[in-house]
């Protein structure tokens, strides 16, 4: 070992053991910074979006206030939850749930905690308090019951949607570009020696095997944040009936626009399947 590399052991060693020392708060602080970039409200309205628009709130088990989007699809008897990722607002995703509206399903978009107009400050706990309240939501206030009800989620969005529905049984489950864990995200950021303090976050990996709900996935083979190889580790491990479309030369926030009817078709066929 070089004087070089003996040095940059020791300096990454003592940083270690002073993160170590400082507690979890330290940990926490750090992840949170890494994983939630909440953008501020942007309001919508039908007119400009060009569908039925409602601007709902949605309080949770902790009692926070949640703002979101409800696009209704009055003769559809199914819904979509959109769970988004990890940075900006609801309001940046409306055309994508206008897309997902047409193909026949009321759809509910809402913020997480800190991000557009929602209350409250972004954690990991908080963003499976705010899921569920999210499908609380459509059971109990728009009267879908639970096995007319398929959750989505992109990125984040997709690890919100896995705890989810792990817990809690719907029609199907929709994943884009969803990452394996914080773990391996950590890994895949040239962080390997930091991986294990990111603990047990974010582990979609740990929760997939659980779910009992059709599982439709979609992943780029260019992906610069998610890897691939992270989707193609958590549909290996996802229990059937799964299908998993890899979309050729798709990146990570470009993915439904490079795959095109790649995508919605597949989407399409799923959410009558689903929930005929």
């Amino acid at each position: 070992m070089t004087a070089t590399m003996r040095q940059w052991t020791l300096t990454t060693g003592v940083a270690l053991l002073v993160i170590a020392l400082t507690g979890s708060s330290m940990i926490n602080s750090f992840f949170n910074r890494m994983t939630f970039q909440p953008g501020p409200g942007v309001h919508a309205d039908a007119a400009s979006l060009g569908v039925p628009l409602e601007e709902v709130t949605i309080r949770t088990e902790d009692d926070v206030r949640l703002h979101g989007f409800y696009l209704p699809r009055p003769e559809a008897s199914r819904a979509v939850l959109f769970l988004h990722g990890n940075a900006g607002n609801a309001t940046d995703r409306l055309p994508l749930a206008k897309g997902i509206a047409a193909l026949g399903a009321s759809v509910l978009l809402p913020d997480y905690r800190g991000y557009g107009f929602s209350e409250g400050k972004p954690d990991e706990p908080g963003l499976y308090l705010d899921a569920r309240a999210a499908l609380r939501y459509l059971v109990e206030e728009r009267g879908y019951p639970a096995d007319r009800i398929i959750v989505m989620g992109r990125s984040l969005g997709g690890a919100a949607a896995i705890h989810l529905v792990a817990e809690q049984p719907v029609a199907g489950l929709v994943l884009i570009a969803t990452p394996q864990s914080a773990r391996a995200m950590a890994r895949s950021m040239g962080l390997g020696l930091f991986a294990p303090l990111a603990g047990r976050r974010l582990d979609s990996e740990g929760k997939i095997p659980g779910i009992a709900a059709p599982i439709l996935m979609f992943h780029g083979d260019r992906d610069e944040i998610v890897p691939v190889a992270q989707g193609e580790a958590l549909f290996a491990v996802a229990a059937e009936p799964k299908t998993l479309h890899l979309i050729r030369g798709a990146q990570h926030n470009d993915i439904i626009d490079v795959a095109g009817g790649q995508f919605w078709q597949p989407l399409a066929r799923f959410i009558a399947e689903v929930t005929p």
